[in-house]
C-alpha cells in the first residue's frame, strides 16, 4: 500500500512550500511526478521552480519540455508517470486512480479554505477505507512540520 501523507498548508502557501518539499524528495533520490489541476496550473507551477529562490531552482519538465525520462520532476495535469517517479505530489485538489503506482504520495492542501478541508477529509476517509497507510503534517509556527496523525 501506498504511504499517503497530507499536508495542511496554513501559514505557507503551496508556493512556498511545494519548493521545499520537492527539495526533500530530490535529497532522498527520488523522482516526483507533482499533478496539478489544469496545463494553465501547471505552466505557472513549471516558472515558480524556476525561480522560487535567487541561487537555486529545481529541475523539472512537463510535457511542453517533453524527455520527461530525463526529468527528476514531472509536472502535469493528468494521470501519468513518465519519469518513473515513486512519489507523487497532488495538488489543487487533484486526484488519481493511480495512486497505489506510487511509494509515496503527497496530498498538499489549503487549511484556510473549508471546502478544500472538506475535500481533503473526504480523500482521506476514502484512502482509510482502501488501506493505505496515512499521516497527518501541519505547518508550525517557524514554518515546519509537526505530525499530528
Amino acid at each position: 500500500m501506498t504511504e499517503i501523507r497530507f499536508y495542511h498548508l496554513q501559514r505557507k502557501p503551496l508556493e512556498r512550500a511545494l519548493p521545499e518539499l520537492l527539495e526533500k524528495i530530490l535529497e532522498r533520490a527520488s523522482r516526483a511526478v507533482v499533478m496539478a489541476g489544469s496545463e494553465e496550473r501547471v505552466e505557472t507551477l513549471a516558472g515558480l521552480l524556476w525561480t522560487y529562490e535567487d541561487r537555486s531552482f529545481l529541475p523539472h519538465g512537463s510535457a511542453r519540455d517533453g524527455q520527461a525520462e530525463r526529468q527528476p520532476i514531472w509536472l502535469t495535469q493528468t494521470e501519468e508517470n513518465p519519469n518513473g517517479a515513486d512519489v507523487l505530489v497532488l495538488t489543487d485538489g487533484a486526484s488519481t486512480a493511480a495512486i497505489g503506482d506510487y511509494s509515496i504520495a503527497c496530498e498538499l492542501f489549503d487549511g484556510n479554505d473549508p471546502e478544500v478541508v472538506v475535500a481533503a477529509r473526504t480523500r482521506w476517509t476514502a484512502y482509510k477505507e482502501a488501506g493505505h497507510e496515512l499521516t497527518y503534517w501541519q505547518q508550525t509556527e517557524r514554518g515546519g512540520w509537526e505530525k499530528k496523525a
